[in-house]
């Protein structure tokens, strides 16, 4: 029972943190770490519960499913399904490929930022989704189920891996916000992702965590997202 609750392996961290850290200091963070995850999504579960039924309910008007998973890579590489409330087109991944096999400049942006900021699959109301990051709540589930954390590195897709310079990001949960979501976001490339995850690493703490969840929630509503 312990070990499910905190997700198996979740008292684990790498040899270089503990020894930086002190094990039981690393040990004791994610204990709380987890416990903090778990408690915020359950005291948030009535409101959010409620917004994510209303937002599905819209998103089903606009035609297609109102959910949909996408595989990410987890703490220690592990692939999880990761939940969203869908903002794009039912048939996304072909009208990709179309559209960046005929625009090579959108080829070169996806190719450095794994984004495209005028993203033709993304509907009207994905569009307003993605700006205040309402996509997003469905993956107050990943969190409390253990495949992710409320502050971590931004969770990648299997295919990204080898894109991805650093070795930080497996060390953690990847996080529902974080140091990447609070500062340039959309404004740097894919690979400087590491440099915050890595920023991240080296100042993990109960306070780090609060921090990010306090700035996060300025960032929404500034409606910063794509």
């Amino acid at each position: 029972m312990f070990e499910d609750f905190f997700g198996g392996h979740s008292t684990r961290i790498s040899a270089t943190r503990l020894a930086r850290h002190g094990r039981v200091r690393a040990e004791g963070y994610l204990v709380a770490k987890r416990c903090l995850d778990v408690a915020l999504v359950l005291l948030t579960a009535p409101a959010s519960l409620l917004l994510i039924g209303l937002l599905a309910a819209l998103v089903r008007l606009d035609g297609g499913h109102a959910f949909y998973t996408q595989e990410r890579l987890g703490r220690n590489g592990r692939v999880f399904p990761l939940w969203k409330l869908r903002s794009m087109v039912p048939d996304a991944d072909e009208r990709l490929r179309q559209y960046l096999a005929e625009n090579p400049e959108a080829q070169q942006e996806w190719a450095s930022s794994q984004k495209l900021k005028n993203d033709p699959r993304v509907t009207a109301l994905g569009r307003y989704l993605r700006k205040y990051s309402l996509d997003e709540l469905p993956q107050l589930w990943n969190v409390l189920v253990g495949d992710m954390s409320l502050v971590g590195p931004r969770p990648m897709f299997p295919v990204q891996r080898a894109l991805y310079p650093g070795t930080a990001y497996f060390d953690f949960r990847p996080g529902l916000t974080g140091l990447w979501q609070i500062s340039e976001r959309n404004g740097c490339t894919f690979a400087e992702r590491a440099t915050y995850d890595n920023r991240y690493a080296e100042s993990v703490s109960l306070a780090t965590d609060l921090r990010v969840l306090f700035k996060t929630v300025a960032v929404v509503f500034r409606g910063t997202g794509c």
